[in-house]
């Protein structure tokens, strides 16, 4: 596999998509996938009929990201609208994508179903692919994954939803020339050359946890231990409950988020919580299920700075041991809501991911939830994490 990186803050959609598909047409022969990441100050329509006409026959994919995007230049964005495009090919990788938004007399299990055989369709294949990636709006992920495994079975994948800048559901996905706000997108990749994923939050476990005793739906902590939800957080946290109501417990939440272990203990998959609602009631980011312990996990700003190092030489030992050459690329998905609360500090973050890649292209995007995989384990989402992708 090959690949080719290229970004872009042009004024306008058409001026940023005709540039940066320029450069990776003049950058990468025979591109099988333009996975694709801008700005929500760009009209994405017209961002994505300016790559097409640069790149044509050339699959694109991606979705709006969360402030910016880092790439071997740095940090893109900020003030500034932007486009970044990760270009995979050779002659030693087939992609198969598809997209759709999720139509009102559909449930995302059917969706994925769907994706998974237009995607196989896609790249002239019957079979399962050697792994997949998905983005999707922020709700209903765990759905669309589990519709594309009724059709592959379990193979590993990686990616991350679709954000915007202010939580107010402006995010959109791109599919080729199409772009929609509620649905997902996937890519199929048949190859020899192997990938890896290390998924985490990188957060420190307390010794402070509870059951869940009710929910509210499947993304509403009702109670904890019997008591409201909202409560014993703000309990954990040494706070009152009026300091976390709203939309104030996003913020507060992401030094101290809640984490649910997998059934091997591999994997703490942390849910943010997003909302402290009227009733004491919790609203997180991911699912969560009656009878599951939730841990207060513990971080700081510094912590989610140096995490990039600390996952990064994970990631590294586990490409170590492909029985493959060194990586062609990385994909880093990064939360959106750590890099919220790292603020004016992100070039610190964006030093780090040059330093780590040590040459090989890469590009970063800010999400509104993270996918990724551990060993032995299912595929599974979570919030404020990290899935870092070598690609062999």
């Amino acid at each position: 596999m090959k690949s080719f990186v290229a970004t872009s803050t042009a004024a306008t959609a058409a001026e940023a998509g005709k540039e940066v598909a320029a450069k990776v047409a003049a950058g990468i022969e025979g591109a099988k996938v333009a996975m694709t990441y801008g700005s929500c100050d760009y009209d994405s329509a017209e961002l994505l009929a300016a790559i097409a006409g640069e790149l044509p026959g050339v699959p694109v994919l991606g979705n709006t990201s969360f402030t910016g995007i880092i790439t071997p230049e740095g940090y893109i964005g900020g003030d500034k609208p932007f486009v970044g495009i990760l270009a995979l090919g050779g002659d030693d990788v087939v992609v198969g994508t598809a997209g759709a938004p999720r139509d009102a007399d559909k449930c995302a299990r059917r969706v994925g179903q769907m994706l998974a055989k237009k995607a196989m369709e896609a790249a002239g294949k019957d079979c399962a692919p050697t792994y997949w990636y998905m983005a999707a709006s922020p709700a209903e992920e765990e759905h669309y994954i589990k519709g594309v495994t009724d059709v592959i079975g379990r193979v590993p994948f990686f990616g991350g939803s679709a954000a915007d800048n202010e939580i107010a559901g402006k995010w959109w996905l791109y599919s080729g020339t199409e772009c929609f706000q509620d649905g997902c997108i996937v890519a199929f990749f048949y190859t020899d050359a192997p990938m890896v994923n290390k998924f985490t939050g990188a957060y420190a476990e307390t010794d402070k946890f509870g059951v869940v005793t009710k929910m509210d739906g499947e993304r509403g902590i009702a109670e904890i231990d019997g008591k409201p939800a909202l409560d014993v957080y703000a309990e954990w946290r040494g706070m009152s409950t009026d300091q976390l109501m709203g939309g104030d417990l996003l913020v507060a939440s992401i030094v101290a988020p809640l984490g649910v272990k997998d059934r091997l203990g591999d994997l703490t998959a942390i849910r943010h919580p997003m909302n402290g609602n009227d009733d004491h009631s919790i609203a997180v980011g991911a699912r969560v299920v009656e009878k599951t312990a939730v841990i207060c996990m513990d971080g700081s700003v510094d912590g989610l700075i140096g995490s990039i190092a600390e996952v990064s030489a994970d990631l590294k030992k586990l490409a170590g041991k492909m029985d493959a050459p060194a990586p062609a690329a990385y994909f880093f998905v990064h939360c959106g809501g750590r890099r919220a609360a790292i603020g004016d500090r992100i070039g610190e973050v964006a030093d780090s991911f040059i330093k780590e890649a040590d040459g090989v292209p890469f590009l970063a995007e800010f999400t509104f939830g993270e996918y990724g995989f551990e060993q032995d384990g299912c595929n599974s989402i979570g919030g404020l994490m990290l899935s870092f992708t070598a690609l062999a």
